[in-house]
């Protein structure tokens, strides 16, 4: 099959959850004797190449501006995929989903991936929440096939679009711990001496509640948080102000491969106090490593399933501070750490992953048209330059 992917900033070492996501997902379909043909936002990407990993890329323009990026960018891809004549297209995300009608009017079989209920993260306004909405209600009604990543976005799917979606979980690779430190060197923190979170700087995220918590800790331990803000905004300069009141919290920026190999490896415990989430990948990652965990109680990161005491109430800084200060008093077993690792790699391995999502466009393929009211002759172009998509 041909499959031509959208909705994505791109890949490799891109920040995002779905950009990882595609990361693992699309060379693998590749290597399955898959054509897949992914569309970059192009001023994301330092490093232009033509292919990585047998996906090919084919690099798109986008406006830098955020309300617009996606919608923009999608909708370019989407008159772009006509050059590859593509069997499969796969949009990314609900904003991007917005554009799933014009993608079956174009004559496009349309898997979407829902990451998530995106409108209930702080950082959008009244306006863009009501078109995140309408994007996840046209992705969901309109698109041959839906997968979704948890079953708490299923249970949205089957509400407001009334169908069933295909549950297939984020993925995490079994990584090789690292005693390497010369990154922790640069940073200067020792290994299990410092408590790690991993996340954008957006109000989603919840860091300012860890950062609270972690300065009323009387504690040797530091904080090191690896991310920074796609778009500087007053939330991420807030974010840098509150952590330069504390020489013990770091901030290392976006990082990746080795350095972040080297966080996640010799971390104390690792700290998620999101307030919405998909299925976070950061969380899957530090398990993948057997790295204690404790994250905020919302219905993504509990559908982990996780130990109790490994949950703290969402935006509660004195809940926070308590679980975080006990947990750093004692440490994971052997025999706890490889049952966390084994959780992950059972679960959440992207090699399943991929033969299910191949699975799905298969599924695609066959899907009568009906749905979304769209019929199965959809001419395309203009003049006397039509083409019949079947």
């Amino acid at each position: 099959m041909r499959i031509f992917v959208t909705g994505t900033r791109g890949i490799p070492g891109i920040p995002g959850g779905i950009e990882k996501h595609c990361e693992e997902l699309f060379p693998r379909i590749a290597a399955k004797g898959h054509e897949v043909m992914l569309c970059t936002r192009d001023f994301y990407v330092v490093h232009k190449t033509e292919q990585w990993r047998g996906v090919k890329l084919i690099h798109c323009y986008a406006p830098h501006k955020k309300s617009f990026e996606a919608i923009v960018h999608t909708f370019l891809a989407l008159l772009k995929a006509s050059e590859y004549e593509p069997d499969i297209v796969h949009i990314h995300g609900i904003g991007p989903s917005l554009l799933a009608p014009v993608a079956r009017l174009l004559g496009y079989r349309v898997v979407v991936t829902n990451h998530g209920p995106d409108y209930d993260r702080g950082k959008w306004g009244m306006g863009a929440k009501i078109i995140l909405r309408l994007g996840e209600k046209l992705g969901g009604s309109f698109a041959n096939e839906v997968i979704v990543i948890s079953s708490v976005i299923a249970r949205i799917i089957k509400g407001r679009c009334h169908r069933e979606a295909n549950l297939i979980y984020n993925g995490v690779p079994s990584p090789l711990v690292n005693q390497a430190h010369d990154f922790l060197d640069q940073m200067g923190v020792k290994e299990k001496k410092y408590i790690l979170a991993v996340a954008r700087f957006v109000p989603e995220k919840g860091l300012h509640d860890l950062i609270e918590a972690f300065l009323s800790l009387n504690t040797p331990f530091k904080l090191v948080i690896a991310g920074d803000a796609d778009h500087e905004t007053d939330y991420s300069r807030k974010l840098r102000h509150m952590a330069s009141a504390d020489p013990r919290i770091i901030l290392s920026g976006y990082i990746t491969g080795e350095p972040l190999n080297q966080v996640y490896s010799q971390a104390r415990i690792f700290v998620l106090p999101s307030y919405h989430e998909g299925l976070p990948i950061a969380l899957l990652e530090a398990m993948s490593y057997g790295l204690p965990v404790l994250v905020s109680d919302i219905p993504a990161n509990k559908e982990v399933d996780l130990p109790n005491d490994r949950y703290f109430r969402r935006g509660d800084v004195q809940d926070l501070r308590e679980k975080l200060s006990a947990l750093l008093e004692k440490d994971l077993s052997a025999i706890e750490r490889e049952k966390l690792r084994q959780q992950t790699e059972e679960k959440y391995n992207w090699d399943n992953i991929a033969e299910r999502t191949i699975d799905v466009y298969r599924k695609a393929s066959k899907t009568k048209e009906s749905r979304g009211s769209l019929t199965s002759n959809v001419l395309v172009g203009s003049g006397n330059n039509i083409k019949r998509r079947e």
